[in-house]
């Protein structure tokens, strides 16, 4: 679920995010105290739903019932936040690109801050490349922006005007920066957060990609 909105006395609208793209949805009475839905939908969770026709766009939300809830988000406030700021910015971005995509990456992402041995500021990279990505701003990684060949060796600096990486004798984004972004680019979370041995370059690595996704 990305947001839920009261409505009247007892019910709520949901957007909902599915395997075949966002959903909105009326759950009636699902604020009521022995509601059968309320257990069934919540923000940081996945759940099997059954909808039925409503009228135009808006669905009836008949049925829900929680598969997997990521409850360990809950005890980190710095994973929690930024859980709420995925739900946001995949609320928002699916609202311009309606891709079923969207749905893998919030389960990969909730799956991932879920699990408190995987560092936080690798899912941030990897949301922060993919949500580019999605709305057609791919980072380059194989191009400068004068159109010349990255090459092992060299160093950059990431250019915010131009969105993408400039050859500079002074930057800070080196080769192993740049193999950590090229994965991040082409994996899944799930295999990304596998990664071992990136305390030297994640930070820098998150950096850019945030500065990319330009989300501030």
């Amino acid at each position: 679920m990305l947001r839920r909105t009261n409505y009247g006395e007892a019910d709520r609208i949901l957007q909902l995010i599915t395997p075949t793209g966002r959903r909105a949805v009326m759950a009636r009475g699902v604020r009521k105290e022995k509601s059968k839905l309320a257990g069934g939908v919540e923000l940081f969770a996945v759940s099997d739903v059954v909808l039925g026709k409503g009228k135009g766009d808006l669905n009836i939300l008949t049925s829900a019932r929680l598969v997997v809830f990521y409850r360990n988000i809950l005890s980190s406030y710095e994973r929690m936040e930024f859980g709420y700021e995925v739900l946001k910015q995949v609320a928002r971005a699916s609202e311009m690109v309606d891709e079923p995509e969207w749905y893998e990456v919030l389960d990969e992402v909730l799956a991932a801050l879920d699990d408190l041995t995987v560092d936080i500021r690798l899912i941030r990279t990897w949301f922060y490349i993919r949500h580019s990505s999605l709305l057609g701003h791919e980072l380059g990684l194989r191009l400068d922006i004068d159109g010349q060949k990255i090459e092992e060796g060299d160093v950059y600096v990431y250019d915010v005007a131009e969105r993408g990486l400039r050859r500079a004798e002074t930057g800070d984004i080196g080769s192993d920066n740049i193999k950590l972004l090229r994965v991040t680019s082409v994996k899944s979370l799930h295999i990304v957060r596998q990664i071992g041995g990136i305390g030297d370059v994640i930070a820098t690595c998150e950096r850019v990609a945030r500065a990319h996704a330009a989300l501030d």
